[in-house]
């Protein structure tokens, strides 16, 4: 970096564009350099490709180093992708499937993208239809957290399937998801709506009972008021 830019002498043209905090105005390179030395700083050229030349009057140092810092900064925000890999064999057995597919889906909820192979050993090169499948069903149980990038292939003796992260939120939930979560919500009304009612039923039934009773009670008083 230290290289990257010119400064004071190395800088050829007529004239500059000095810009600040107060604003920019253009002067001839002598009296840029004049500047820069009466304040006791450098010239620095910032933007060469400009009509003319962009420069700053700042310390050489101290512009590394603020250039170095919002590198840093830039780099430390940006979303650091990684490529991890699932490796089958071509008869994965159900037990070593759903765990190499748990993985893909945290792997792709982590915002990586994932490389599923096949690798295909001596004879075996024989089950890639077997292998296929297999990779197609894989993308198929991970469709909502990732998209496929590049169909399952052939290359040389592993056919290679390529996913990539869904962006959260986003993800898509499957039929068979939005039925079940359906079927939940229905069931969890339905309780809360007979719960609702057993109290008050309870309550209807208390009544009609007690109601019955002061019936009974106060027929048999007047019947022995009469005798």
């Amino acid at each position: 970096m230290k290289n990257q830019y010119r400064i004071n002498e190395q800088i050829r043209v007529r004239e500059v564009r000095i810009v600040g905090d107060g604003g920019s105005t253009v002067v001839p390179i002598r009296q840029a350099l004049d500047m820069a030395h009466d304040e006791g700083v450098d010239l620095v050229e910032i933007s060469p490709n400009a009509n003319p030349p962009v420069c700053r009057l700042i310390d050489y140092s101290k512009f590394l180093y603020q250039q170095k810092k919002r590198q840093k900064e830039m780099k430390a925000k940006q979303v650091k992708v990684e490529v991890k890999e699932i490796r089958f064999g071509p008869q994965t057995d159900e037990h070593d499937y759903q765990f190499k597919l748990k993985h893909a889906k945290e792997f792709l909820e982590e915002g990586n993208k994932v490389r599923a192979y096949v690798f295909f050993r001596g004879r075996s090169i024989l089950f890639k239809e077997q292998g296929e499948v297999l990779l197609l069903r894989f993308a198929n149980d991970l469709e909502e957290y990732g998209k496929v990038e590049h169909m399952p292939s052939l290359e040389g003796k592993k056919m290679f399937l390529y996913l990539a992260p869904k962006k959260a939120g986003v993800a898509k939930k499957s039929q068979q998801a939005r039925d079940r979560e359906a079927s939940e919500a229905e069931a969890k009304e339905q309780a809360r709506i007979e719960a609702e009612q057993a109290p008050s039923n309870g309550g209807l039934f208390a009544n009609a009972k007690i109601s019955a009773d002061a019936l009974k009670a106060l027929t048999e008083t007047e019947e022995e008021n009469k005798d």
